[in-house]
Order: structure tokens, then sequence, then C-alpha cells
């Protein structure tokens, strides 16, 4: 079942760019975004990666954590966080996608009439008390970052 605004955000420990173990419960009483998303370094995913890195400063000046999450291994992160200057960190979540399944953003996807299971573009936030505050399943990547802040009533 999908989570819901209200709902404790599912915990997790990933590994990150330097494949370090994160977890979501260590930045409890911080407010956390984290979006998922399906590849490093294409197109959409880049124009979302940069448009977060873009808005930094305020996600900062709030003490709001940041945590981009693919399928990709700690190498495409750290080439992809390196090319791009991104402030933040990549999570792993690797095949069959735990993490990405827990929060409903993970499944059968369909690009060219190819069928394929995949990372969807969806995105999170969740209060300094571990529940999901908003969620976004309908992203614009270029403007993800954008639409949160003004939805926190911070831009």
């Amino acid at each position: 079942m999908a989570p819901q605004v209200g709902d404790l955000a599912p915990d997790f420990t990933l590994p990150d760019q330097s494949g370090t173990s994160v977890s979501l419960s260590q930045f409890r009483g911080q407010r956390v975004v984290i979006y998922f998303y399906p590849k490093d370094d294409t197109p959409g995913c880049t124009k979302e990666a940069c448009n977060f890195r873009d808005q930094w400063s305020l996600f900062e000046q709030h003490n709001i954590v940041v945590l981009g999450i693919s399928k990709d291994g700690a190498t495409s992160h750290g080439k992809f966080i390196s090319k791009h200057n991104l402030p933040f960190t990549l999570l792993t979540d690797a095949e069959p996608c735990p993490v990405a399944s827990a929060y409903d953003s993970y499944g059968l996807k369909k690009f060219m009439g190819r069928e394929y299971m995949g990372m969807m573009r969806h995105s999170f936030v969740i209060d300094a008390d571990g529940r999901l505050e908003h969620i976004y399943t309908k992203v614009k990547a270029e403007t993800m970052a954008d639409q949160v802040l003004d939805d926190l009533g911070l831009t």
C-alpha cells in the first residue's frame, strides 16, 4: 500500500556515494526531502539534481536534508556529483529496490513500447518527527526543488 501524508516514513539504511551507510532515522529532528530518480546523468535526472543544487542554499538555511535515491552504484553517484557539483547525498537502492518499493516508487514502467521494472520519479518531504508531510508523484524534474520550497513556504 502506498504511503500517505501523515504516515510514519518507512525507515531505511542505504550506502551513499562513498559506500557509507546512511539511515533515515539519523536525521530525526530535521526535515528531510527524499527524491527517487531513474538514473544518474540522464537528461531529466540531471535537471532535477541541478534544481536541488541551485536551491541548495535555501535547503541548507532551513536545515533540510536532501537525499537522492536511484539504483546506480557508488561510482556512478560519485561521478554524477562531481560532474554537476551536487552538494547533497545520493544513495543506492539496488535491485530489487526495497526502499523505493516501500515508498511505492518502484514498479512497471513503459518506454517506447517496452515494459520494464524501474524507479519512479517521486519525491517525499518528511517532517522532523519522521512523518510524511508532502508526497509528489507527478514530478516536473526541472522544478521539483522549487515546488518543495514553495509548498513549505520557504521562498
